[in-house]
């Protein structure tokens, strides 16, 4: 099931949701232009949690720079997906300002707790995938009774139908929550670092969504 679009009305142009999008499409397009340059580049502005732990002052940046760098076509595109169907409500309910340091801060946070998982790790953390789960924890708890219009594939028939808002960030929580603790499990067996998807920052962004929304204003504007 991909979400094409929820049925919730805005009030204001979500100005910074297009504009997250836009900045993520055009780094990401520098990031192809890089060649042999892209590993260097992605070392000096994706979180290091090592180099975090070892050199913080120097390093913190990164929390927030990592946000805007992916490591492919599908991270890319599903970020942006999530990003463009729930961004927007979001926005509309704590204003621009907000809204900006909401996004900023749970991505932040999110790294972080991938970083708590394994500090002396020297694998690249990056993505907008921390700050979009903050944006799905502030949504399901803003609107827990909306409706999604979702493409969905049966068989050879695509269809698009309406699903709970509740349940399509439900899916994406407990694959979340189930894929981290088996992540947890490979790293108590095994003694070597493997790379992948920072599951921990996806259940971070999420909590602090929760957490964070009320504190920036989610609830302030009245339906």
């Amino acid at each position: 099931m991909f979400p094409l679009y929820d049925e919730n009305p805005t009030r204001i142009t979500p100005y910074l949701t297009y504009g997250l999008i836009g900045m993520n499409v055009l780094i990401f397009f520098h990031e192809l232009s890089l060649g042999r340059q892209l590993e260097p580049f992605l070392e000096m502005y994706a979180v290091i949690p090592s180099e975090l732990k070892s050199n913080f002052a120097g390093e913190w940046q990164t929390l927030f720079t990592s946000q805007f760098l992916h490591g492919g076509w599908w991270h890319l595109l599903s970020n942006m997906l999530y990003l463009w169907v729930f961004g927007n409500n979001i926005e509309d309910r704590m204003g621009h300002f907000k809204y900006l340091l909401f996004y900023l801060s749970c991505g932040a946070l999110a790294a972080l707790c991938q970083c708590l998982i394994d500090f002396n790790s020297t694998i690249p953390s990056l993505g907008a995938s921390g700050a979009i789960s903050g944006i799905l924890g502030a949504y399901i708890i803003r609107f827990p009774q909306a409706q999604v219009m979702t493409l969905t594939f049966l068989f050879f028939f695509i269809t698009t139908i309406r699903v709970p808002a509740l349940i399509l960030i439900g899916i994406f929580v407990v694959q979340n929550v189930v894929s981290g603790l088996a992540s947890l499990q490979a790293a108590a067996n095994m003694s070597v670092q493997t790379g992948g998807v920072a599951y921990w920052a996806h259940i971070g962004g999420f909590v602090f969504g929760i957490i964070l929304g009320p504190v920036f204003g989610l609830f302030n504007r009245d339906e």
